[in-house]
């Protein structure tokens, strides 16, 4: 049986939609293909070269091009890897490192993550930051929050506070955060290859559930942007209306302008029609990747300047 059959069978609704979206075979078979296993190296903890080199004794690593800690590696299970305990190296999926490249904090900053937990990306902006500056990283889920905790714990994260705000809150700090990083909650898409339910389970009502969620955070977190400061929107899906449709609101509704991101890495075209509704051509801008594009969960990130102060 086809992937593509396989997904029609599974979920006709789903197939329907997103084969205008793309309908190669490789798309269909990426979607469903289990992922690589892929790690981030914590430079808190130990200097990249010392934790490659070691790994290397054991393990096939190959580097993930657009991030310089980021690397695929043949292990079934990161459990078994003793710098997996000591928090040495994370596990993280190879395009969910992009968003925290885009931003590029900076030692000292004051930096907002809005939808923070499980914490990988907060962990990877702490080490970009050598643990100077400080990170606001929200989850408005206690539970999550907890794991949030226990993961920053475990990579030595020092400059982090963790909050359990709804992430529309932080509005009223208006014009405090140097950069904020907005990986906003989706219909997780890009997951089916890590977990089937993310495929049985998905709804279309459920996507407009979601872009309204993401409307009114990507307005709280740029209100709480400074004026000359990068705020980088993400989300793990391909649904135009969790992706194009919520950066186009923003630049509709704001004075914000996109930024191109230049990185070594493949991706589809943005989306700038969709249900008769054209976007912004600013969209071009963005980086849409389809699973099939380097064999990686799929991604959408958007850099968006607050023009102002350093700025332009």
């Amino acid at each position: 049986m086809s992937a593509r059959d396989v997904v029609k069978e599974a979920n006709p609704a789903f197939y329907k939609r997103y084969s205008r979206l793309e309908d190669s075979d490789e798309f269909w078979e990426f979607l469903i293909r289990p992922l690589r296993q892929s790690i981030r190296v914590n430079t808190l903890k130990a200097p990249l070269e010392v934790i490659v080199e070691r790994l290397r004794e054991e393990f096939e690593l190959e580097p993930i091009p657009w991030v310089r800690e980021g690397f695929f590696i043949n292990v079934d299970n990161l459990a078994k890897v003793p710098e997996h305990g000591l928090g040495l190296i994370f596990g993280q999926e190879a395009s969910s490192m992009i968003p925290p490249v885009v931003l590029d904090p900076k030692p000292g900053e004051l930096v907002l993550d809005m939808a923070a937990a499980p914490g990988s990306k907060t962990g990877q902006i702490a080490q970009y930051m050598q643990n100077e500056g400080c990170i606001i990283a929200n989850d408005p889920n206690r539970d999550r929050a907890n794991i949030l905790m226990a993961n920053l714990n475990r990579m030595g994260v020092l400059i982090a506070r963790v909050t359990t705000r709804d992430g529309g809150s932080f509005a009223r700090f208006e014009n405090t955060f140097d950069k904020v990083l907005l990986d906003a909650p989706c219909s997780s898409v890009g997951m089916i290859r890590k977990s089937w339910r993310f495929l049985r389970e998905w709804r279309e009502k459920a996507v407009v559930k979601y872009m309204n969620i993401q409307k009114r955070l990507i307005l709280a977190g740029y209100r709480a942007l400074k004026p000359g400061g990068v705020m980088v929107y993400s989300t793990c899906t391909i649904d135009p209306l969790e992706n194009e449709e919520v950066v186009d609101y923003l630049l509709r509704k704001t004075d914000a302008r996109l930024e191109r991101i230049d990185l070594p890495v493949k991706t589809s075209e943005p989306v700038l029609e969709w249900e008769g509704k054209e976007y912004s051509e600013e969209l071009k801008k963005a980086l849409r990747i389809h699973p099939n594009d380097n064999d990686t969960e799929a991604f959408f990130i958007a850099k968006i300047v607050k023009p102002g102060d350093g700025g332009e």
